[in-house]
């Protein structure tokens, strides 16, 4: 008798659960399913490299199908379940609605970014989550320089170079500490821009950038971007967004044509529809070993999960970090392929072993297994432990290349927002007179 394991989400987690139930399980013994929106996996630590433009973007995902060898993977979303009957409801890429049957089920449906209801905010912000965000936002830049080199009202020219981060958790720092980069590498073909200079600001609601790191690394951390120019306003909220500027907590009035939220996350809707048990976070709620809270044969890790974490005694969920939904995924696949044998589930006992932070120009900050490092040993710590958890050795040597490549030469500064999006063939008519000439 052949099971029906079904992943849902195509993340950290999801992946290496899938990778880790290849091996544990017989192929004969069991049909694996992952659903996912897409066929890759963002490595969502290396984002910001692809946000300033010094790795390509198709360096810092992971293709499903490449490292997976008998795991069904089927691009869809999720939109419901009934875990009375085992069922999972999904609607594919092309708008077909079935339902799958299964045995065990994973949830690792990850998260979307938490917009808070700031007037302005939906319309006008840009996020910084997915491969598309990052480049969007490289894109905006250069659009904003193109239009700012060209523009003959000094005020407007202000709010084009001005750029808003919200939020400086890791995203949020790494996020403006590379865009910075970025744009002070190329601003020298705009010469007007370079006479008047961009300006970059970070906000933060609490009192110190980087909560989450020893407090002598986020002071490292604040000198380093002051000391680059970047503005920092901690204890500092977003009131409002309008087309030409931000408002601040504290009454200042930012000119800016560019406000990127990075200010959190919160798990994905569609753990809302699948009748099971959520805390007062909207995170599934598990035990230690990510079994779902009365169900038997069903897991969650990963984002979506409250999974207790081993390093504050169980006492709060682990954090969101791809570090945790990595290792979850492996151990939640021992703990399936053990039920199915009749056997006991482990538990997750993973405590971080470290944090890196990149904020480009040969500078980051790190803490590894007690040990706090700054500067250039952190930086070219970060960038070894990147280049060890991306899977695959062609996927490492392109890494590689782009970092060799970036310390000898200047970035591109092609905007291809169009990328991807053609005009309508119809758009292109040609002229009657030219119809005319071709018959």
């Amino acid at each position: 008798m052949a099971y029906d394991v079904v992943i849902a989400g195509g993340g950290f987690g999801g992946l290496y659960a899938a990778r880790r139930l290849e091996r544990r399980l017989p192929r004969h013994s069991a049909r694996i399913v992952l659903v996912s929106t897409q066929n890759y996996m963002l490595y969502t630590p290396l984002l910001p490299g692809a946000a300033s433009g010094a790795l390509e973007p198709r360096h810092v995902v992971v293709p499903l199908r490449e490292e997976l060898e008998w795991t069904e993977l089927r691009l869809a979303r999720v939109t419901g379940a009934d875990p009375a009957l085992s069922e999972i409801s999904i609607q594919t890429v092309d708008g077909r609605d079935e339902t799958l049957r299964y045995d065990q089920l994973i949830v690792a449906l990850g998260s979307v970014p938490r917009v808070l209801p700031i007037p302005g905010l939906a319309e006008h912000g840009v996020g910084f989550q997915s491969l598309a965000d990052a480049i969007a936002l490289r894109n905006r830049a250069l659009w904003n320089l193109e239009v700012a080199e060209a523009h003959p009202d000094p005020e407007t020219r202000r709010a084009y170079l001005s750029f808003v981060f919200v939020g400086a958790g890791y995203a949020g720092v790494e996020g403006v500490a590379e865009l910075q980069d970025y744009v002070s590498d190329v601003i020298d073909r705009y010469p007007r821009c370079r006479m008047e200079g961009a300006r970059f600001i970070l906000v933060e609601a609490q009192d110190q950038i980087m909560p989450e790191i020893p407090a002598s690394l986020a002071a490292f951390a604040t000198r380093e971007l002051r000391r680059r120019g970047i503005e920092i306003r901690t204890g500092t909220m977003l009131n409002a967004v309008e087309d030409m500027s931000a408002s601040l907590s504290t009454g200042e009035r930012i000119p800016t044509r560019t406000v990127a939220w990075t200010a959190g996350v919160r798990p994905s809707p569609a753990v809302a529809t699948l009748g099971l048990p959520l805390g007062p976070d909207r995170r599934i709620v598990v035990d230690a070993t990510m079994r779902v809270s009365g169900r038997e044969n069903v897991w969650a890790i990963g984002d979506a999960a409250a999974v207790p974490d081993p390093a504050r005694r169980g006492k709060s969920p682990s954090p969101p970090t791809a570090q945790h939904a990595l290792r979850q995924g492996k151990v939640v696949a021992d703990s399936v392929a053990a039920a199915m044998a009749g056997g006991k589930p482990r538990k997750f006992r993973y405590r971080t072993l470290g944090v890196f932070v990149d904020m480009g120009r040969h500078k980051a900050v790190a803490t590894m297994v007690g040990v706090r490092l700054r500067g250039f040993p952190a930086w070219f710590a970060a960038r070894t432990y990147h280049l060890a958890l991306m899977p695959g050795v062609a996927r490492r040597l392109r890494l590689v290349t782009d970092w060799t490549v970036a310390l000898f030469f200047g970035r591109a500064g092609a905007e291809l927002g169009s990328l991807g999006h053609p005009p309508p063939l119809g758009s292109l008519e040609p002229e009657q007179s030219e119809v005319e000439q071709q018959r």
